[in-house]
């Protein structure tokens, strides 16, 4: 069974502008892990773009082709790097993974 794997992040920084540059290197490095495991059959990621402090500040949204291939995802090491920037800049984080 396909999945959709979604997060969701809230930001750690106070300022508008640093949270903007976390954002953008948070797409930057989740969505350069398409190029590196094949688990991941599409991967996005973007900044919450209205309700700022109402709503999360990043989400991603993946897809895989089962939960095998999203743990191995889970595991892989250059997802492992991503995930240690991730957790230094972020404070909270909630994800759900829905059958396609």
């Amino acid at each position: 069974m396909s999945l959709r794997h979604i997060v969701l992040w809230r930001l750690d920084a106070d300022d508008a502008d640093t949270r903007a540059l976390h954002a953008e290197e948070l797409r930057t490095r989740l969505e350069g892990l398409q190029d590196v495991i094949p688990e991941i059959d599409s991967i996005q990621v973007g900044p919450n773009v209205a309700f700022p402090g109402a709503n999360w500040d990043v989400a991603l949204v993946s897809e895989f082709a089962d939960t095998e291939a999203l743990e191995r995802y889970i595991v892989h090491p250059a997802h492992q790097e991503v995930v240690e920037f991730v957790r230094s800049v972020t404070k909270d984080r909630a994800a759900i993974d829905v059958p396609l």
